[in-house]
């Protein structure tokens, strides 16, 4: 069984205070019309930090016509992109200043470790700021070489209100993946972050006030999807929804968007990605490669690597090196330097992967090491393996967002590449091995929107990142990610008399 961190007690006063728990709406503080509130938990321990507001339609409203005001008649569309670059560096400044309070709160609302959030997390979060205040002055379009006596050019105009609906894995880098390409663009925004993570998302919204980003132009409601997700969805006012979540919540968006205004819509959803680690790899280095592919932020990751393909010469080899791996992995108190992995973000989430788990078993899969909830209190599971699975097992062929590993065993190249791309996702890939020729066949063979050669989760702020097949589509991060919060306009022009067209 997986290693335990220390107990609870000792890291229970690194809670830190929650100061803001209303929605934000046009640069203020205010509660839901409804004065409904939730309870929002610590996984830890199971217990309530706090009530936060709860968003309906109602608050919804209020929040895209204070964005629509902000767009259609406000400073930030009009500003220079410099000008809009220049405060998204301070919004950055105050991220940086404040990244212990803020890794603290995704720690104890979701159970993030507490040292990635402060060495990974939060800083991408303002790196990705950053990287787009570097953009916001450098969107332009192009001058056209007409067929006919005619001037043409083309505009990159904001897209306008756009709705942005954050998951809860990545609370803090999934808010600034989506809404710094938008402030760079000069949308304006209703946010709705996930509901069993809210506190980190209000936190923002009082520093991009902060900032100097104007009224209006960034306002989050806290809220449920089937009331806040659901209004964001089918508003008349709103142009676009960018959501990142499951692609059962993915198809009810499109539905909303296409029976309200035909907004636009970005979708990045599940996965259940393959890593495949052929004979010639560096058994270690592949075992540790499989590890931080399933195991990484406690398996709720989409693009977990959790159907890991072993090629049959060196099965045996990393079967044992693996569990052997997998038994020492210390699970506990994410405050705990020492702990890998915290609990799973909610109790909801924590029966679902024992769930799942159990399928496994009844379906005729063997636990290698793992299987059970950690006994003790909070929603903690140890790493679990399953060997003797197959392709049509739930284990292996549903997202389980959680730290289960299915591991198996393959002859040839081809049959890696057939069962590899036998499943409904195709969000990312692994690949271990040293010969070139494999890795150029089998990344091109893979049908997923990113190929990992030799590591897994190589994630960065200038690659783009999205899915094929039911993983979605259209792109987040790099200047694919702005471009979707744009819109082309042609403009032509009679020319006469000109010696040339």
């Amino acid at each position: 069984m997986a290693k335990h961190g220390n107990g609870n007690s000792e890291y229970l006063e690194k809670i830190p205070d929650v100061k803001f728990t209303k929605l934000f709406i046009n640069g203020e503080f205010v509660d839901s019309i409804s004065g409904k509130t939730f309870e929002t938990v610590d996984p830890r321990t199971g217990e309530v930090i706090t009530l936060v507001a709860e968003g309906d339609k109602e608050d919804v409203d209020l929040a895209v016509k204070a964005a629509r005001k902000a767009f259609d008649h406000g400073t930030w569309p009009r500003m220079s992109g410099f000008e809009r670059g220049r405060i998204m560096n301070k919004f950055a400044d105050l991220i940086e200043q404040n990244l212990e309070q803020l890794a603290a709160l995704d720690t104890i609302d979701g159970g993030k470790l507490f040292s990635l959030g402060k060495e990974v997390d939060i800083p991408s979060a303002s790196s990705m700021l950053r990287y787009y205040a570097g953009a916001a002055d450098k969107i332009h379009g192009e001058t056209l070489k007409m067929s006919m006596e005619l001037q043409g050019y083309t505009l990159l105009e904001p897209v306008g209100v756009v709705g942005l609906i954050i998951p809860w894995n990545f609370p803090s880098l999934l808010f600034f993946i989506k809404a710094a390409p938008a402030l760079a663009a000069g949308c304006t925004m209703v946010i709705k972050p996930a509901e069993q993570r809210p506190v980190s998302a209000l936190f923002y919204a009082h520093l991009a006030k902060q900032a100097g980003i104007p009224d209006g132009v960034l306002n989050v409601i806290n809220g449920f999807g089937p009331t806040a997700g659901a209004a964001i969805s089918s508003h008349m006012d709103i142009d676009k929804v960018s959501f990142t979540g499951s692609t059962e919540v993915g198809r009810l968006i499109m539905q909303a968007a296409a029976t309200s205004n035909l907004k636009q819509v970005s979708l990045e959803l599940g996965g259940k990605s393959p890593l495949i680690v052929f004979d010639d790899a560096d058994v270690n280095k592949a075992v540790e490669l499989a590890l931080l592919a399933v195991l990484y932020n406690k398996g709720e990751i989409c693009c977990a690597g959790s159907r890991v393909y072993v090629q049959e010469g060196i099965y045996e080899e990393f079967e044992k090196k693996i569990a052997e791996k997998a038994k020492s992995w210390v699970v506990g108190d994410p405050f705990d330097p020492h702990v890998q992995q915290g609990p799973q973000v909610d109790k909801e989430q924590f029966e679902k992967i024992l769930y799942y788990i159990e399928q496994g078993k009844k379906e005729g899969g063997t636990i290698l090491t793992g299987g059970k909830a950690l006994d003790k209190k909070g929603y903690y599971i140890e790493p679990t393996i399953f060997t003797d699975v197959k392709e049509e097992m739930t284990v292996v062929s549903d997202e389980i967002f959680g730290p289960v590993m299915s591991l198996m065993k393959f002859k040839t190249v081809e049959e890696a590449i057939e069962r590899a791309n036998n499943t409904k996702y195709g969000l990312a890939a692994g690949i271990v091995t040293e010969d070139l020729n494999i890795a150029n066949r089998v990344s091109r063979s893979i049908r997923a929107g990113t190929i990992w050669i030799n590591c897994y989760f190589a994630l960065d702020r200038g690659c783009p990142f999205g899915g094929y097949k039911m993983s979605g589509f259209g792109k987040d991060k790099g200047m694919q990610a702005l471009y979707k919060f744009l819109q082309v306009k042609a403009v032509v022009t009679p020319i006469y008399n000109s010696p040339w067209l």
